[in-house]
């Protein structure tokens, strides 16, 4: 599962780059503008990557060093 994380850190830096819609004047909802909403989706998908890396990819030998250190011993 790790790699997949990598694998949508990856594909989230593929998408920031939205060159597609630069020209696009096209209002979502009547009000934003189609690149703010994509910005948008964009900002919600790392914060869910994100969050899939700390539970997948987080290196678990600091939780158990952090734990050994708490307990007193070395």
């Amino acid at each position: 599962m790790r790699y997949v994380v990598w694998l949508l850190v990856v594909a989230l830096i593929i998408l920031r780059q939205d060159l597609w819609l630069w020209d696009n004047d096209t209002l979502v909802f009547g009000f934003m503008p189609i690149t703010l909403l994509w910005h948008a989706g964009i900002s919600i998908g790392a914060a869910i990557v994100w969050f899939l890396a700390t539970i997948f990819a987080w290196p678990t030998d600091l939780i158990d060093e952090v734990q050994r250190e708490s307990e007193g011993g070395e």
